[in-house]
């Protein structure tokens, strides 16, 4: 025994104010999704929106993921189709 002290093993990474840490996550996608979202918040019944595949960063597959996680956590329902050159998106009537 040491004199009744227990020794504290040292810490193995940096700490710092929870208060600081940062609280969201902003994904790979968030500016694509963010910019499908708005678009379909002004978009009339009956229309959709032409996402050009071209201009994606990443795969129809992984943007067409990222929208559906976005839309049921929001609580929104919307339909996705694709051809060749485009990712169309619309707003579903309940």
């Amino acid at each position: 025994m040491e004199n009744g002290r227990t020794k504290i093993a040292p810490m193995h990474f940096k700490t710092m104010v929870q208060s600081d840490v940062p609280q969201g996550r902003n994904g790979k996608h968030k500016l694509i999704v963010t910019t499908i979202l708005k678009d379909l918040d002004a978009l009339k019944d009956g229309s959709a929106i032409k996402v050009p595949l071209a201009g994606l960063v990443d795969s129809k597959e992984k943007v067409r993921s990222a929208l559906n996680r976005a839309t049921r956590k929001g609580g929104r329902k919307v339909a996705t189709a694709t051809d060749a050159a485009f990712l169309y998106v619309w707003n579903v009537s309940e």
